[in-house]
């Protein structure tokens, strides 16, 4: 497992994005699979800066772990840590894509973004920390 910690500012989102497609790379996986890994990583960073411990600032540790089943299959997961106000994203309502836009309230979209790209999305809080974990199979 590989893991960074970096300070929950937006300025820091780049760091966060080198280290997971450095990973990634390493570990084999395509360009559309690291794009798909780096939107869902941007929704949760963003979301962590902007929210999580607003108006101060505080870490944010990216842990990355490829699993093997001992076949072809393997997974990437990727788990985000803060100690930040507790706050599970999952339990928010799911956005009505049929409505207009202008008629939406703000929030939700990201997180249906990411539920809807990774195979799975799971929240914890453990320890005064917000434990958000994605993962995906590596199909290539």
């Amino acid at each position: 497992m590989q893991e960074l910690t970096v300070e929950a500012k937006i300025e820091n989102m780049h760091e966060v994005f080198s280290f997971m497609a450095k990973e990634l790379e390493r570990q084999g996986c395509d360009r559309q699979f690291i794009l798909q890994c780096k939107l869902c990583a941007e929704e949760i960073f963003m979301n962590i800066s902007s929210y999580a411990y607003n108006p101060d600032t505080g870490p944010i540790r990216m842990e990355i772990e490829i699993r093997r089943d001992g076949t072809s299959t393997a997974r990437a997961i990727m788990t985000f840590h803060d100690r930040g106000r507790p706050f599970n994203p999952l339990e928010q309502e799911k956005p009505d894509l049929r409505s207009d836009l202008d008629e939406r309230p703000v929030g939700g979209l990201g997180i249906y973004i990411v539920t809807s790209v990774m195979d799975r999305v799971t929240y914890r809080y453990r320890d005064n920390e917000n434990i958000l974990t994605i993962e995906k199979e590596i199909r290539n």
